[in-house]
């Protein structure tokens, strides 16, 4: 739940800045000339604006967020033997998989995890955690680095924030109708719009972005099976299945922060609706399906 809270606070954030510059360009009404009903036509442009707009906000400063969350160091030129090797297998990775060399960072974290993000599939971050690079051997922090270069590679940030822009459109429009309804109906608003409008606007934002949420998740869980098959094509099957098996032996839970939880590699196994907000397929199926090859 506390990764709900995050998720929906920073994206009110940007729509909040969004309103106000609508706000200040004239395009925030959404009603129509006499002040009474709603110019769908107005409200879908304005949702749309906002929905898309706060999603490729966040997806542009999506690396710079990443760095500044987990403290992630880009290496820049390797200082040791296993920094060379990263850079070394990521290069090798990228090129294979027709991508340009995404920045490589290591970040300090005992936890076993790694990440991708960025805007561009020739502009990514791919960052690793210390206890990764402690806790698997060579081979499995390969089929890891292989997962999050087929991430980059198949477009999966930019998916995401499409669909997520898709969402928040339609959030915006069933809270602001909802909103009027109230306004109009129960408050006996006849001309413009109330207070009542905007509190119930907020709270029907909130219980909708929740719910659609879980669309967002689903549309998750399916590219991380892509991101595992096209990891067993970088790196191997045999490998890439190891990897995902020492992350299920793993001691240490993923405790990447959680506005970065969608684009790590962990996954944990959870019950009843709690696993409808998951980012990630249980490790368990993920393991099935690369061993069964679907």
């Amino acid at each position: 739940m506390k990764r709900i809270v995050l998720f929906l606070a920073t994206n009110l954030a940007i729509i909040v800045v969004l309103s106000i510059v609508l706000s200040l360009l004239g395009v925030e009404s959404i009603l129509d000339e006499q002040g009474i009903g709603i110019d769908i036509s107005s409200l879908i442009i304005f949702a749309a604006v906002l929905g898309f707009g706060g999603s490729f906000i966040s997806l542009a400063i999506s690396k710079w967020t990443a760095k500044r969350l987990t403290g992630a160091r880009v290496i820049t030129s390797p200082g040791s033997d296993t920094e060379g090797w990263l850079l070394q297998t990521v290069r090798r990775q990228a090129e294979k998989a027709g991508i340009g060399m995404p920045e490589v960072a290591i970040y300090e974290s005992p936890d076993v995890n790694a990440f991708a993000t960025g805007m561009r599939r020739n502009n990514a971050l791919v960052a690793v955690s210390s206890g990764l690079l402690r806790s698997m051997n060579s081979d499995e922090a390969e089929a890891v680095l292989a997962h999050e270069i087929s991430h980059v590679a198949n477009g999966d940030m930019v998916t995401l924030a499409l669909i997520q822009g898709v969402v928040n459109t339609f959030v915006i429009v069933l809270s602001r109708l909802v909103g009027h309804l109230v306004d109009r109906v129960v408050f006996k608003t006849e001309r413009g719009h109330g207070p009542a409008f905007f509190i119930t606007s907020i709270l029907a934002q909130v219980v909708f972005g929740i719910l659609a949420s879980i669309i967002v998740f689903w549309f998750s869980r399916q590219r991380e099976f892509r991101a595992d098959a096209g990891g067993a094509r970088l790196a191997g099957r045999e490998k890439m299945v190891s990897a995902l098996e020492k992350l299920q032996r793993s001691v240490n839970r993923p405790h990447l922060p959680d506005q970065m939880a969608a684009f790590g590699i962990s996954g944990r196994m959870k019950q009843g609706i709690s696993r409808l907000f998951m980012t990630h397929p249980p490790l368990e199926e993920r393991i099935e399906a690369l061993k069964s090859g679907r």
